[in-house]
């Protein structure tokens, strides 16, 4: 365990803590304290240092269990989990899995991050990973599906969580087209699903969840779009690895159903939740330009429906990003 780690491990709690104390539970001197508490900033966390009284987090922070999240997990879910790793640091717990898988591992396999140093969400954007405040969180499955087959996984992941989070008390979260939680017009979380196989299968997926849980600190002040957290959706501070919990029994009971029945049992689930039917939508597809259309729900295999011009057209994911016109 790192000097990093175990600082967070001591300051979790909240309260405050003498830099002499720090420096006798890590080992150290007071100016190597003074340095970690600057490495954990780096990351993302607020840490008030007071003279006097030492140091002590903006927030108390919950940090990731594993025990605490098998045991919340449903008993057949747990069962099906092989491999489950937590990460403190790490660049990305999508680009982990998938090189894991193309050096033969595979799922179910699971990774969670308490930080992630380059989290990636769609078209190489940069996702804001804060340590020890949000969830971070790659899942691995193989599929012996053909490619086609595969059409509709990002939304279901999507259906799953959303249905999950609606199931523990959580009311207005809702789905933007074709990977994005929302609550009240602001973004809660986001999924990315990455792929490698043959065109006939089998194919290796890493759904990747990001979600904000309690998001404070300088890391949020670089989000480039209206956010919110589950702190506040909910009204309360979820527990991390209670959500963890949920986040995970979730996809590990809509996987299967999908690998057997594809995305239609899922369709009237996706479009209660879709925010954006209904509405005026910007749609851009690679460097093609910008087409406004209403958005008109989903097809059988979770293409974008979007009318224009008098026509509805079928649009699949890939490099397109939907913006819901104001």
């Amino acid at each position: 365990m790192s000097q990093r780690q175990r600082l967070l491990r001591a300051l979790a709690d909240g309260r405050f803590h003498s830099g002499a104390a720090l420096g006798e539970t890590l080992g150290v001197g007071r100016s190597a304290v003074w340095k970690q508490v600057h490495a954990l900033e780096a990351l993302g966390l607020d840490v008030y240092a007071v003279r006097g009284k030492g140091y002590r987090l903006a927030a108390p922070v919950e940090l990731l269990d594993r025990e605490a999240i098998c045991a919340a997990l449903r008993g057949e879910r747990a069962r099906r989990l092989p491999g489950f790793e937590i990460f403190f640091e790490i660049d990305s717990t999508n680009r982990y899995l998938m090189e894991r898988a193309a050096a033969g591992l595979q799922g179910p396999w699971l990774c969670l991050a308490e930080s992630q140093s380059s989290g990636q969400g769609r078209r190489g954007r940069r996702w804001a990973s804060p340590l020890g405040r949000n969830l971070y969180l790659s899942l691995l499955w193989r599929f012996e599906l053909g490619a086609e087959a595969l059409a509709g996984l990002s939304l279901v992941a999507g259906v799953a969580i959303a249905d999950a989070l609606e199931g523990s008390g959580v009311t207005g979260v809702g789905l933007k087209w074709p990977n994005d939680l929302f609550h009240e017009d602001r973004k809660l979380g986001g999924l990315l699903v990455e792929l490698a196989g043959e065109a006939s299968g089998p194919w290796d997926a890493v759904i990747g969840v990001g979600l904000n849980i309690d998001m404070c600190g300088p890391t949020a002040k670089d989000v480039d779009q209206p956010w919110t957290d589950l702190r506040t959706a909910a009204g309360r501070l979820p527990g991390r690895n209670r959500v963890a919990a949920l986040i995970i029994d979730a996809l590990m009971q809509a996987i299967p159903r999908f690998e057997v029945q594809g995305f239609a049992p899922f369709r009237d689930a996706w479009e209660r939740f879709d925010i954006a039917r209904g509405r005026i939508v910007d749609l851009q597809v690679g460097s093609g330009g910008v087409k406004r259309g209403r958005a008109r729900g989903v097809g059988e295999h979770g293409a974008l429906l979007l009318e224009c011009g008098g026509r509805v057209h079928a649009v699949s994911s890939g490099e397109i990003s939907l913006r819901i016109a104001k």
